[in-house]
């Protein structure tokens, strides 16, 4: 198995005081540099646009961070929220009223990446600061103001070395079922793009992707049926692999080879950490995930947004540098984080350490006896 080196960026070393930014008062005089302790005395109303809570991540995790790395970072600050529940149409009408309500910058992680270009040019005729958050808006003609996500088709790699990693462990061969995210989600995209540099279309020697779908607005029972199909067609006895992109369709489509009576469970990727997702690599159920640490990401929008209402430009925040990423219509300043694989090995020097997930989160019912047998109490 393979084991990855946790990043700077994704232990908990990253520490909130590290991650505050510095008193940058309400001039409208523009600034450069990397953040610092403290807290602002800017002010302004800051809108939280989240896509979707199918994914327990962004209720969970990415709502209440954000929501205290603004009260710490911007104490002055009035927050906004909105979960869009995979509606583009409805996340419309949230960024409207957003913007009718006087908010000063959006944060907007969009349900459809291309579609969401039509918010951009709604907040750019009010002169409001758009912050692409995790996911890139990518139509429309409007470029957002900054992007704050992780490396994704890092992602994408990670999953799938690991995959082959854990194919080429069990030494057989045979077919793979490969099923990707959302196509409206960019990230979806590049995920497939990372992992398609692995393991191409045409497969790698002694294996071939025999079914390859993606999964609207991720739906964990719309894997699931995809799986089952993909079983069908395959036939259960040749599939040696899964690829799913994230945990919550890993649940699904875990769901459709118990109904296929498929054992062992062939090594199933996913994405996200999430509580059930570590506890299915504890039980032999699923093989790896990829850990993206919410909270940091969460912050450095947060920071963003202070920093954007204080008329600063910041290069650098919580020890992430600004780069640049291509969204099809030019060039956006950008913040990206380092994902980390997380398989059995490392769940307790990883997601535990970290404080992302804890023992007693994971270690319930019939993960109890798996906690015990990997060490983790």
């Amino acid at each position: 198995m393979l084991r990855y080196r946790r990043t700077a960026l994704a232990v908990s070393g990253i520490a909130l005081a590290g991650l505050a930014l510095a008193a940058c008062g309400s001039s409208s005089k523009s600034t450069t540099g990397s953040s610092s302790a403290g807290t602002s005395s800017a002010s302004g109303r800051v809108a939280l646009l989240l896509p979707e809570n199918d994914t327990t991540r962004y209720e969970s995790y990415d709502r209440p961070y954000f929501t205290q790395a603004l009260k710490d970072a911007c104490p002055k600050c009035t927050l906004d929220y909105a979960n869009a529940a995979n509606d583009s149409s409805t996340q419309l009408q949230q960024a409207q009223a957003a913007l009718t309500k006087g908010a000063d910058v959006l944060v907007l992680d969009p349900v459809d990446g291309t579609t969401a270009g039509s918010i951009v040019a709604l907040a750019k005729a009010k002169n409001v600061p758009v912050v692409s958050y995790d996911r890139l808006i990518t139509g429309g003609g409007a470029l957002p103001d900054y992007y704050i996500s992780f490396d994704n088709v890092k992602v994408g790699e990670l999953q799938a070395t690991s995959l082959l990693t854990a194919l080429k462990a069990n030494g057989k061969t045979g077919q793979l079922i490969w099923i990707n995210g959302s196509p409206t989600d960019n990230n979806a995209t590049l995920f497939a793009q990372g992992a398609h540099s692995v393991i191409p279309k045409g497969g790698v020697s002694g294996f071939t992707i025999g079914y390859e779908i993606a999964t609207p607005n991720w739906t964990p029972s719309v894997a699931q049926q995809e799986a089952a199909a993909a079983i069908t067609q395959i036939g259960k006895n040749n599939i040696v692999g899964i690829y799913s992109a994230n945990d919550g369709m890993a649940a699904g489509i875990y769901a459709a080879v118990q109904a296929a009576q498929i054992s062992p469970v062939p090594p199933m990727t996913g994405q996200d950490a999430q509580v059930d997702g570590i506890q299915r690599i504890l039980e032999g159920k699923q093989y790896m995930t990829v850990y993206k640490a919410i909270k940091p990401e969460a912050t450095v929008a947060a920071q963003l947004a202070t920093a954007i209402l204080a008329k600063q430009k910041p290069t650098s925040l919580a020890g992430v540098s600004l780069t640049q990423t291509q969204n099809g219509s030019g060039s956006t300043p950008s913040f990206l984080l380092t994902p980390v694989a997380v398989t059995k090995d490392n769940i307790k020097s990883t997601v535990i350490a970290d404080g992302f997930l804890s023992a007693k989160d994971i270690c319930t019912g019939t993960t109890a006896a798996a906690c015990t047998a990997a060490g983790i109490s």
